[in-house]
């Protein structure tokens, strides 16, 4: 998971089948407050105390933890997906766009996910649009 140039990019697991789906997003200022000061020989950031990388079954049972421990029982790993899908289209994404971040495949999945996007907040952008 190379973070070089100010990016991250990997390919979605869930997709690997078919070759996995290339995500490749520029690193947000606040996710760059936290790598700087993750270890800098560490192989990534979500490696098990042991220095190893962790199982996608083992991130999520950890994200559970971590939600858990955060006071957040109702989050999840997946949930974190549908959080920037909402975000993002809320912030005035096309759905191709939300499909680069997300690795969504189809029209059909962004709009699945951005269904709880706060519809105030877009009709305000699009009516920003005809001014």
């Amino acid at each position: 998971m190379p973070h070089s140039l100010g990016r991250i990019s990997y390919r979605r697991q869930k997709t690997e089948d078919d070759g996995g789906v290339l995500i490749d997003i520029p690193i947000h200022p606040e996710l760059r407050a936290v790598l700087d000061i993750c270890p800098k020989d560490a192989f990534t950031f979500l490696e098990t105390q042991n220095g190893k990388s962790r199982s996608p079954n083992g991130l999520g049972n950890m994200m559970r933890e971590w939600c858990n421990e955060a006071g957040l029982p109702n989050c999840s790993s997946h949930g974190l997906r549908k959080v920037i899908a909402r975000r993002v289209a809320e912030a005035g994404a096309s759905p191709h766009e939300i499909m680069a971040v997300t690795g969504h495949l189809t029209l059909a999945e962004v709009t699945r996910y951005t269904m709880d996007a706060n519809r105030p907040v877009l009709a305000d952008g699009a009516i920003e649009k005809l001014k």
